[in-house]
């Protein structure tokens, strides 16, 4: 059978410097080591941003940045030699005069997501505009955690827009040379007929189409494709206009189709169509893509809308590099709260979630159990198979007690043979019983088989209830950890709960 020393007392280490002193390095060395590897996922997820061709920074529900890639330093103009964590969205000067600032702060009181172009914040003579695209940060619980902006140059986008308003030759080699996909309209049939509905008395035609939308699809018919070039034929897999106009639709669902008709359409109506917005659509070859589109009416045509100029861009890979951003930074946050060796939760964690489990369960007057347990003379296993095969019994041992819970109810490796299971909604009585279906799991294993080793291991169990007998966080597990104390002191392999 595994047994381990017991713990000293708080009375025996307070007549006792020595241990005192001995048991405070071990607790500062401890915290050095969860230190370091933490700052060792931070550096990691620093590389990964520091690599992206995007200024990227993560803004938090105050508008100050926690955390920024090089390339968004160096657009911010920021100093190398101060911390980026100094710097205010809402105040900083080069983000204020540009109007950047007044965007975060509508972002944030929305908790919206939105794009938005302003000139180069440096003004440099290769850069004439900046797009910003910001979105909410909202964590599994819906909570929103600030915001994370990528930041790209698109001068030359810009600059191809301008191009094509200023001269019609221009335009045209413009068109048909340009790496950007367009497509060019023609919307003057359907803006005649929308006004001609309006002039008949109906006033609100989003209503009229939700209510006719066989209608709608007969004015979205109306719009006629003049011309478009070939990065547009190649974005939608098409061999010519012919086979993009004939396949689109087909290759679309009912609904998505529908839902740009509808959006391009009321656009015409509204006599909007300078405007931005994002879809996903299936190319003809059954590719899924996600793009950005830029429309604008060419000079002239501003009132009848005859012409009207389609940019499209590919964000496909932007899009998946932004949710490999976000599944990546949940993932280093998950990590930053697991315990390496078992997977389990650690004491960071701990603290973190069981202080808003207790503020909770005192709005709502529920209970919370929480245990409080260890590996029985666990170190005569380590002094006879080593530290290495130590380690993989406590792997094991955090895969038994996994294996026994059910969400919401975690587990914690708290130190060394140490772990404290969290048990919302649990009473007394209901943590015993838990305790003895871990106790019962541990004890009938075989520990170490996969290496060739029969391990056999026993455990103990101290059980703390809130509020009966705890007031708080760190009330509840001292009470738990006394409990666990008495119940090694009675002779180990037993469920101890607080006694009054």
């Amino acid at each position: 059978m595994a047994h381990m020393k017991q713990t000293p007392s708080n009375a025996s280490l307070s007549n006792d410097p020595e241990a005192l002193l001995q048991r405070i390095r071990d607790l500062e060395e401890r915290c050095r080591k969860a230190e370091d590897a933490l700052l060792a996922l931070e550096a990691h997820n620093r590389l990964l941003g520091d690599s992206s061709p995007f200024g990227i920074m993560i803004v938090d529900h105050d508008g100050r940045v926690f955390g920024a890639n090089r390339k968004m330093t160096d657009i911010l103009a920021w100093p190398a030699d101060q911390d980026i964590r100094q710097l205010d969205t809402l105040t900083y000067p080069l983000l204020a005069d540009s109007g950047v600032s007044s965007v975060f702060q509508s972002c944030i009181k929305n908790k919206s997501r939105m794009t938005s172009d302003h000139a180069c914040l440096q003004g440099t003579d290769d850069c004439a505009h900046l797009r910003f695209h910001i979105s909410p940060i909202i964590e599994p619980n819906g909570g929103f955690n600030g915001l994370i902006v990528f930041v790209e140059d698109v001068t030359e986008l810009k600059m191809a827009e301008e191009s094509i308003l200023a001269s019609e030759r221009k335009y045209r080699q413009l068109f048909e040379s340009a790496p950007v996909a367009m497509i060019e309209r023609d919307a003057a049939e359907l803006k005649a007929y929308l006004d001609g509905l309006r002039s008949d008395g109906i006033a609100d035609l989003g209503a009229y189409f939700d209510q006719h939308p066989q209608e709608l699809a007969r004015c979205f018919g109306m719009i006629k494709t003049v011309g478009c070039n070939s990065a547009f034929l190649e974005l939608m897999e098409a061999q010519d206009l012919r086979e993009f106009d004939t396949g689109f639709a087909s290759n679309n669902s009912d609904t998505e189709f529908m839902r740009m008709a509808r959006a391009a359409v009321l656009m015409v109506a509204d006599g909007n169509v300078s405007g931005e917005q994002e879809e996903t659509f299936v190319s003809l070859k059954g590719t899924e893509r996600s793009i950005f589109s830029k429309y604008l009416p060419l000079a002239g045509h501003e009132e009848t809308l005859s012409r009207i100029i389609v940019a499209v861009v590919d964000i496909t890979n932007r899009k998946h590099a932004e949710e490999a951003l976000r599944k990546s930074e949940q993932r280093f946050r998950e990590q930053a709260m697991r315990d390496n060796l078992t997977g389990l939760y650690n004491r960071r964690y701990l603290y973190q979630s069981l202080t808003d489990l207790v503020d909770r369960a005192t709005l709502n007057q529920s209970v919370i159990s929480v245990i409080f347990m260890d590996l029985d003379n666990f170190k005569s296993i380590v002094d006879t198979y080593g530290h290495l095969n130590g380690s993989r019994a406590i792997k094991e041992v955090g895969l038994a007690i996994q294996e026994t819970l059910e969400d919401p109810a975690y587990a914690v490796a708290y130190a060394g043979d140490e772990f404290v299971v969290v048990l919302p909604d649990f009473d007394s009585n209901q943590a015993v019983a838990q305790a003895r279906r871990i106790r019962a799991g541990i004890r009938d294993r075989v520990f170490l088989s996969e290496h060739g080793l029969d391990v056999h291991i026993e455990s103990s169990f101290g059980i703390a209830t809130f509020p009966n007998d705890a007031d708080d966080m760190t009330n509840l597990l001292a009470a738990a950890d006394k409990a666990l104390f008495e119940a090694k002191g009675d002779g180990k392999n037993k469920i101890k709960t607080v006694e009054k």
